[in-house]
């Protein structure tokens, strides 16, 4: 298994990259996160978690537990 990701802007680029079908709102929910540095939401967290693995790449590690 591929290590996990440290930072959401990497792990958001990933799944931009993946060559994946994204709904509007999660494409613009993704763009947000590449460009900006704040640490996310529980539920920005959550909602990035799912998305990874629901497209098959390593899962975020929690940025505040670092």
């Amino acid at each position: 298994m591929a290590e996990p990701f440290t930072n959401h802007r990497q792990a958001a680029l990933a799944l931009l990259n993946a060559n994946c079908r994204f709904t509007r709102k999660a494409g613009s929910f993704l763009g947000q996160l590449v460009v900006d540095a704040s640490p996310l939401s529980d539920a920005q967290h959550d909602w990035l978690a799912k998305l990874l693995d629901k497209h098959g790449l390593p899962p975020l590690v929690r940025e505040d537990a670092q």
